[in-house]
């Protein structure tokens, strides 16, 4: 199951203060909204995050769009 991430987990994760992490998931969403998903405001999927941030899935080809 996919977890969804707030803004307090990913300020810490990327070790940056809230506000900018709530721009990041504003992002996020938005990108995610353009591509016919269902958001959660506030929330951003765990899976998506680490894609975007880390690259994470594109070496085994795992990542859809």
């Amino acid at each position: 199951m996919n977890r969804m991430l707030r803004a307090k987990e990913v300020s810490e994760i990327l070790q940056i203060g809230e506000t900018k992490a709530y721009q990041i998931i504003r992002q996020l969403n938005e990108e995610l909204a353009r591509k016919g998903y269902l958001t959660v405001r506030g929330r951003v999927s765990e899976t998506y995050f680490q894609q975007r941030v880390f690259g994470a899935g594109h070496e085994r080809g795992d990542v859809h769009d």
